[in-house]
Parts: structure tokens; C-alpha cells; sequence
């Protein structure tokens, strides 16, 4: 046992720490990586803390889990997870001489265009916009970690996983929250594409890339994608289609009042493409275990006690948010999922 609660598996020559390794993701990960072939010692760091250089000691390679990936806090509170937490970590890594670090963000730092290559190339650029939602996060989380490793000379090498739309036993919030709503949400103007990554197949990407099978950014999601008309058959759900312009000024009103935590720019995930194509994890061999289908009916089954929670709004927001635009604002308010739900009780 490590000071700070870190527990270490001794007597191998590499060391990975895994932070967040309370949560289930980071759990997860830590027990994959006792289980590989060229395992290596596990120092296990539940949570960011002011002795976290001293859990560092020796560690070769962090494995950054210790974020906060819904949309349930203020955003100040995850902000101090996501952002000035890695900020932390990457300090103490300076301090205990830990020269590698594999960041958790999203492939929606790419951005959401009508102009975007599909699939992405995993070097493409970040063209997400910042805000003050869980995107702006990863954004910033990335561009922290660029700034580091610029200034380190290049003795820090960052690897940056950044997965499709996660599901499964962690899940998140924003596309596949729409699946706890009674209709699905869709915008006319655009194409939107579905892509899921299966919670299986994020930890084989960790995995690859904590050992140094890959490194740079590593982009991981299932083969190809789904069309709408493909999803509603396989939810079960029909669409209520809007017009673009209808509900990006709805959210951003919906945004403004308190009622939606993110921000109206997490539409554009609704209308434009973002799929990723894992090139650099098919390079080395790597293929999902979970197709698009597969991995949304597992979803599906996993939230069927919530369908219809995500529908609801509290009806003083929208009456402050837009006369007559009722059925508008509770589909956009599906959005906000358990943070508008946890305010309600």
C-alpha cells in the first residue's frame, strides 16, 4: 500500500499508475492490465490529492481515469475535476519524474461538420468549439496536455485516447442519453451518423496504449456507423425532426436559464458527421468485439427501466425559455438527463 491509498503489485520492472481507479472504469482497466500477458506493477490512485507526486514515485506511465464524464455537477465542480485536476496530475508527474501519460477524452474534440471526412484521420485537427460543457473540457484537457508536452522539449509523451459515443457499463451522457427519452431528437438540415464505442473495447484501446502498443492519438470506436432510420428501427423509437435553427436557439435559451447543462453547441454532434476510423489501433492488429448494433442493443437494455425520464422538463424553465414551443423544448430538454432530474427532487 502506497501513502494516499495507492496498492502497488510488486515485483515487475514496469509501473502504471491508473487514477480513478474507484470508479468503475478505472477499476476495470487496472484489473486488464494485472491480467496481460507482460503485466506490469499497478499502483491504483483512487483520486487527485496533494500527495500525489509521492504515489507517483517510480511509475513509468499514468493512466489518467479520474475524470468526471456526466453532465450531473455544476460545471464548476466537474471543471475542477477535469480540467484543474489533470493540471495537478500533470504537475505531480513533472515532480515525481513520470515521463508518459494516456488521457481518456472523446472523439468529439474533432468536432461535428457537414465538412468532416468520414472517418476521421486520428491527426485531424481539433475543431470542437470551447464552451462550458463536457466538449469544452476534453478540448482543454488536450490542449493542456500539448502545452506540456511542447514545453518538456518532447521528454513527455502523450497518448490521447479519444473514444465514439461510450456505452455500456460507463456510459455517456450526451448521444446515448437520448435513448432515455420517449422520442429520439433529430435536426433536418445535415446528416447525422451514429457511432457507439462499447465500454469492452475502450479498455482493449487503454490497454494497447498504457503497454505502448500505440501511441499519439488513438481513436476507437465500432466499424462504420448507423444511419437514423437504422437507429429508430432498432431503438424502436421514432424521431421528432426540428428544424436546425428551432432547436440551437431553443437550447441556447434552455442553456442560458439553467435548465440544459451543455450548451447549444453539443447540437452539432445531432446534424453532423464525426465518425472516427481507430486507424492507429487497426494497425496493430486490434478489431471492436462490439459492431454499431450490437453495442446499441446492449445499451438499450441497459437503460430500459429509464426510457421516458429524459423527456421531461421542468415546465417554469420552459415557460421562461420560449412561449408555444412546448414539444420543442421537451425534446431538447432530453438533454439534460439527470441533472435536470436530480433538481426536480
Amino acid at each position: 500500500m502506497t501513502e494516499g491509498g495507492g496498492r502497488v503489485r510488486r515485483g515487475r520492472t514496469q509501473r502504471v499508475a491508473v487514477t480513478g481507479a474507484g470508479q468503475p472504469l478505472g477499476a476495470s482497466l487496472a484489473a486488464r492490465l494485472r491480467e496481460h500477458p507482460a503485466a506490469p506493477a499497478v499502483v491504483e490512485i483512487d483520486a487527485i490529492s496533494a500527495r500525489l507526486a509521492d504515489e507517483l514515485a517510480g511509475v513509468d506511465t499514468v493512466a489518467h481515469l479520474a475524470v468526471d464524464r456526466s453532465t450531473d455537477a455544476p460545471v464548476e465542480a466537474r471543471r475542477a475535476t477535469n480540467i484543474a485536476g489533470t493540471t495537478l496530475l500533470l504537475d505531480a508527474m513533472r515532480t515525481a519524474g513520470v515521463r508518459r501519460v494516456v488521457l481518456l477524452t472523446s472523439a468529439m474534440v474533432y468536432g461535428a461538420a457537414a465538412t468532416n471526412e468520414v472517418p476521421l484521420d486520428e491527426d485531424s485537427a481539433l475543431a470542437a468549439a470551447p464552451s462550458d460543457g463536457l466538449v469544452g473540457d476534453w478540448l482543454a484537457v488536450e490542449r493542456l496536455a500539448a502545452a506540456r508536452q511542447a514545453v518538456s522539449g518532447g521528454s513527455l509523451e502523450v497518448v490521447s485516447v479519444r473514444p465514439a459515443s461510450l456505452i455500456g457499463p460507463v456510459t455517456d451522457p450526451l448521444l446515448p442519453g437520448l435513448f432515455e427519452a420517449v422520442r429520439l431528437l433529430a435536426l433536418r438540415e445535415g446528416r447525422c451518423l451514429w457511432q457507439f464505442c462499447h465500454h469492452d473495447d475502450l479498455l482493449d484501446a487503454l490497454v494497447a496504449a498504457v503497454t505502448g502498443t500505440v501511441s499519439g492519438a488513438v481513436t476507437v470506436g465500432s466499424d462504420g456507423w448507423l444511419e437514423r432510420e437504422r437507429v429508430e428501427a432498432l431503438a424502436g423509437m421514432r424521431s421528432v425532426v426540428l428544424p436546425a435553427s428551432v432547436a440551437f436557439a431553443t437550447a441556447e435559451r434552455l442553456h442560458r436559464i439553467g435548465a440544459l447543462s451543455g450548451p447549444a453547441s453539443d447540437l452539432l454532434y445531432l446534424q453532423h458527421p464525426w465518425v472516427v476510423g481507430s486507424q492507429r489501433l487497426r494497425a496493430t492488429g486490434w478489431e471492436p468485439r462490439w459492431s454499431n448494433e450490437a453495442a446499441l442493443e446492449d445499451h438499450l437494455h441497459r437503460v430500459a427501466d429509464r426510457v421516458g425520464r429524459g423527456f421531461v422538463i421542468d415546465r417554469r424553465y420552459a415557460t421562461r425559455a420560449a412561449a408555444g414551443a412546448g414539444a420543442t423544448l421537451a425534446v431538447i430538454g432530453s438533454l439534460a438527463l439527470a441533472r435536470a432530474r436530480i433538481r426536480r427532487r
